[in-house]
């Protein structure tokens, strides 16, 4: 039976044909549901009333009774506007309008008593209110207003009238026309347990709320209901994998013994052994493995998964490790080529630039199992790349790979899909890794390898400039190496390009007789590896780049880290950035250079770098900042769209309704208890979020 949720909005007591088109393009709105479901982002307060006398420019907004004393137009044409004089028992002042006048004019009449509603300004020696709200007093609205909900909108629906206002009375006449019909999708138990309103009560609540405390009831209701069926959702799919995914067994440990005894040229930290622990219990269970590993740039993410590598060839599979860019999969290839090479193991790369001879025997030693490991970038995606028996699949900064992409990767194994392991060294909040990977197993790296120093962060304005210049000239003395980067502004390339130019000049004008490297975007791939390649090699002393170091080389000897115009990037790229230098035993730096003016959120940004170190608590900031939106990616993740629940402040409701929705399907996997059969028809009913995830993570 379908829910009367469902019904199309086309007949809806104040919508007709016309007006149900405008909600559905602009909005989205096309059923009950959708209109229930779109809610308001705030209310304003209707339940005083104020005197002329009594208002004063602090306030947000005013609500006024008194009458119309004038009305006339003034100026001619584009430049007209309409003034109308209004008047209570303490004063007068002017209601001002410049669009939509004839349709105003026509509303009004001289004499008439109103219900005015706007943000009053000072204009000489009187107030007016522009384009205020303006209806006609009746007995209904002149005792109180209570709570006005607003509901975002477009220009297009402004321009065709449809207002709050308009939208609220929809929204009462729908919530009129279902009554208690509202399903409810939550059962008794979880009602009870965490003292939820019920459904209909709550849709009630937020469109139509009296008092504040009515706002808290109904969205504390929605947000778990909202929560719950996301993790649900998420929960099952990470249960439906394991059940029906048969993985390689991976369980001899020699080849790892040999390299841990003869070969590890340093002590693993506890959190490296912890997550090691961790997969190789994965690969002992015969199921197939898909798992995130978090840690910070240099904690030490690439020996951990070389060190899963020797277990899974030690069982006579193959492994790849995938990275999103070349200079990246170059560095991962120079990295573990020593450790391979030491154990007699055959390890290649490939990628894009790979020359024809040297790529048709890289495909041959895959398919006749001789090679071992492959490092590549996209390049291992193409179909002619063919493994014997690909095992563990590595796929490093996830969020730069599309879902797709990654599902050829998966189907290089048709037998027994290969076990996944996913690294990302940006850090992601609790809560989001909770919605974002909540059908992956999360490990994470949170220690950093003994010896290293914490890099010192701080703040200089622009005036300092000749200062911060001075202090690039000791770090070369003393024989270390300088980043110097530019913000990448989308927009526009000339000007990035420009600005990254004139930056270019100036430090080498400041330092005539230092080696400068320079790399950015629109420089060729080659061009740009030969510039990296001078940097590494100690051939030149200061880099000034774009952003397109933030995942890029390892440079043990960089040591101090310049950030210009810090105000203009994220604090997902500040920390990244920063992660660039420190890499070796030294004390490393990075500087925040900006201008005096920066914007409240700015200023946070930059006080967070120089505070802290620590790659979870900058993720959380920047969570709260920013919203879960674009944060990893999570357009392309499958990120459930959040209606009302916010990842950035709604934790605590977020693991409730995790543990609600594990301790349920603990009990009840397939929902078949007469108790879960709510759970069962809401989902199924098409109006719960199903998310459209890979079966690869």
């Amino acid at each position: 039976m379908s829910s009367p949720l469902n019904k199309p909005i086309d007949y809806l007591r104040g919508v007709g044909t016309q007006r149900a088109d405008l909600l559905k393009t602009e909005l989205g709105i096309f059923t009950y549901a959708d209109l229930l479901q779109h809610y308001p982002f705030r209310y304003e307060d209707r339940s005083t009333f104020h005197t002329i006398k009594g208002i004063h420019e602090d306030m947000e907004a005013a609500q006024i009774k008194g009458r119309l004393v004038s009305l006339q137009k003034i100026g001619s044409a584009r430049k007209q506007r309409l003034v109308a004089e209004f008047s209570d028992h303490t004063g007068t002042l002017e209601l001002v309008w410049f669009q939509g006048i004839k349709w105003v004019e026509k509303k009004l009449r001289i004499g008439g008593e109103y219900l005015v509603y706007g943000k009053p300004v000072r204009f000489g020696s009187k107030y007016n209110i522009t384009h205020p709200e303006i209806d006609l007093l009746t007995p209904a609205n002149s005792k109180t207003g209570g709570f006005k909900p607003i509901y975002s909108l477009t220009d297009k629906l402004r321009k065709k009238f449809v207002d709050s206002k308009v939208l609220g009375q929809i929204t009462f006449n729908a919530l009129q026309d279902l009554g208690k019909q509202i399903p409810e999708n939550l059962p008794h138990s979880l009602i009870e347990k965490f003292k939820l309103i019920p459904r209909y009560q709550a849709f009630h609540l937020i469109h139509h709320p009296k008092d504040f405390s009515h706002v808290k009831h109904a969205t504390r209701r929605l947000k778990f209901e909202e929560l719950f069926y996301n993790q649900l959702n998420l929960i099952n799919q990470k249960l439906v994998k394991k059940s029906e995914n048969e993985g390689h067994l991976f369980t001899k440990t020699e080849l790892l013994t040999t390299f841990y005894e003869n070969h590890l040229p340093f002590e693993l930290t506890g959190a490296q052994k912890k997550v090691i622990k961790e997969i190789f219990f994965d690969f002992k269970s015969g199921r197939q493995m898909n798992r995130l590993l978090q840690g910070d740039v240099g904690s030490g993410k690439t020996i951990v998964s070389f060190i899963c590598m020797l277990m899974a060839i030690d069982s006579g599979a193959q492994c790849c490790i995938m990275a999103p860019t070349e200079i990246l999969a170059t560095q991962h290839f120079h990295g573990l080529r020593e450790f391979a090479e030491a154990l007699d193991l055959k390890i290649e790369i490939l990628t894009g630039s790979t020359k024809k001879k040297e790529r048709e025997l890289i495909h041959i030693g895959l398919r006749d199992g001789s090679c071992k490991i492959i490092v590549g970038t996209h390049a291992l995606l193409e179909d002619v790349v063919q493994f014997q028996n690909l095992g563990l699949c590595v796929i490093d900064e996830q969020h730069r790979f599309g879902v797709a992409q990654r599902a050829k990767l998966w189907n290089k194994n048709k037998e027994k899909h290969p076990h996944i392991l996913v690294m990302t060294a940006t850090p992601i909040p609790r809560t989001l890794a909770m919605t974002l990977y909540g059908d992956l197993d999360v490990s994470v790296i949170d220690e950093l390898p003994a010896g290293r120093k914490p890099v010192k962060t701080v703040h200089r304005y622009d005036s300092k400039r000749l200062e911060v210049f001075q202090f690039v000239r000791d770090e070369i003395k003393k024989g270390r190496q300088v980043y110097i980067v530019y913000p990448l502004i989308e927009e526009s390339e000339q000007m990035d390009y420009k600005n990254l130019m004139d930056g270019y000049e100036s430090v080498a004008r400041a330092f005539p007789n230092e080696a400068l490297s320079i790399v950015h975007g629109k420089m060729k791939p080659q061009d740009k590896e030969f510039e990296m390649q001078r940097f590494v090699k100690g051939e030149t002393s200061i880099m000034v780049a774009t952003t397109v170091i933030e995942v890029g080389v390892n440079v043990p000897n960089a040591s101090l880290m310049i950030i210009e115009n810090a105000e203009r990037f994220g604090l997902a790229q500040l920390h990244q950035l920063r992660g660039r230098v420190g890499r070796g035993a030294e004390q490393s730096y990075c500087i925040l250079m900006s201008g005096v003016k920066l914007s409240s959120d700015s200023r946070k940004r930059i006080q967070t770098m120089v505070e802290t170190n620590d790659g979870f608590r900058i993720s959380e900031v920047d969570l709260e900042l920013r919203g879960p939106g674009d944060m990893a990616g999570t357009q392309q993740s499958g990120l459930v769209d959040l209606k009302i629940a916010s990842l950035a402040t709604d934790s605590k409701i977020l693991t409730f309704a995790r543990e609600a929705a594990l301790s349920i399907l603990d009990d009840d996997p397939k929902l078949e208890k007469p108790e879960n059969q709510m759970i069962n028809r809401h989902l199924k009913s098409g109006k719960a979020e199903h998310l459209n995830w890979s079966k690869i993570s």
